[in-house]
């Protein structure tokens, strides 16, 4: 593993000034599907190839599921302005509660799962979920939602988690950007979910700029470079990466000497087709680097539970 101090930061192209928007919404008609195709791509010759694969239908699945849902229930008017006056997220997670849409999504996810590609511990997990009464498939959601994770349940979190995030992606598609605002560091402005990861984008207008990626709605927000995405801090900052390991040369573990937190960094401007999800997974070797260095992972991806 090497480390470096600052990243070089990419010329911008001449003519283009960097004027980054403040958050970009997710799009869940075409966010899953090429998601599915990442991991397919990267379960190649990949060490976890089972497992990416795996994923690779569980989001094909969380594409698939949303045909016909019914229309997400938005939070009221009055209370997303409410939010936005003290610094809230419009859509906060913490004060969930699953409406029709919520549980046909879950629902439809369970169903057409059933048809991917998976070892007998998930499939066990699945059938569990499946059998579930509102009430238990209910408690899921909320533990997912708290970032409590049961380790004899893992199976059964991941189901509620991508059913979740297919649920959150489709309500924060729904807002403005415009009526967004920052709320705590480490935390989406849609949703207020910590995220999974960060990019460097490639975009016009913005090339060579960071935002973070929601893990729960998607959503991504900008977040100076060369500044801990977690607690602020701009102070003891370093890159971290495995030579000639999966994603050598274009994802690096983000270190922080202020809350000893790290979080991946991802350079799209690089490699556009880097998923901050996926490419996340497929780097838990650096994971497992950066951690025995005494690191503890800031993000959270609900499909490296236990890891």
């Amino acid at each position: 593993m090497s480390e470096t101090g600052a990243p070089r930061r990419g010329p911008i192209p001449i003519g283009e000034a960097a004027n980054p928007p403040f958050a970009r919404l997710p799009d869940p008609r075409t966010l899953f599907r090429e998601r599915a195709q990442r991991f397919a791509v990267l379960s190649q010759g990949h060490a976890l190839e089972p497992y990416l694969r795996f994923l690779a239908g569980l989001a094909e699945a969380q594409h698939r599921c949303q045909e016909g849902l019914p229309e997400p229930v938005m939070p009221a008017r009055e209370e997303r302005e409410r939010g936005r006056e003290f610094g809230m997220p419009p859509l906060d997670s913490g004060r969930f509660a699953a409406d029709e849409a919520c549980a046909t999504t879950l629902e439809r996810l369970l169903t057409v799962a059933t048809e991917i590609e998976m070892p007998e511990p998930a499939r066990l997990g699945l059938q569990r979920t499946a059998k579930l009464d509102a009430a238990g498939r209910d408690a899921l959601m909320r533990g997912v939602l708290s970032d409590w994770s049961a380790t004899d349940a893992l199976a059964e979190h991941t189901y509620v988690a991508a059913a979740l995030q297919v649920h959150f992606a489709r309500l924060a598609s729904r807002l403005q950007v415009d009526q967004l605002t920052a709320v705590t560091e480490g935390a989406c402005p849609s949703c207020g979910g910590t995220p999974v990861s960060s990019l460097v984008v490639g975009w016009q207008g913005a090339h060579g700029t960071r935002f973070c990626a929601c893990s729960l709605c998607a959503t991504l927000w900008h977040v100076v470079r060369v500044k801990c995405a977690l607690c602020g801090s701009t102070k003891g900052i370093s890159y971290r990466e495995i030579e000639g390991g999966p994603g050598a040369g274009k994802v690096r573990a983000e270190t922080c000497e202020a809350c000893h937190g790290y979080l991946k960094i991802m350079l799209q401007q690089v490699d556009p087709a880097l998923d901050p999800v996926a490419d996340d997974v497929a780097t838990l070797a650096l994971d497992l680097l950066v951690r025995e260095a005494g690191y503890r992972r800031g993000g959270v991806n609900f499909f490296l539970q236990g890891y």
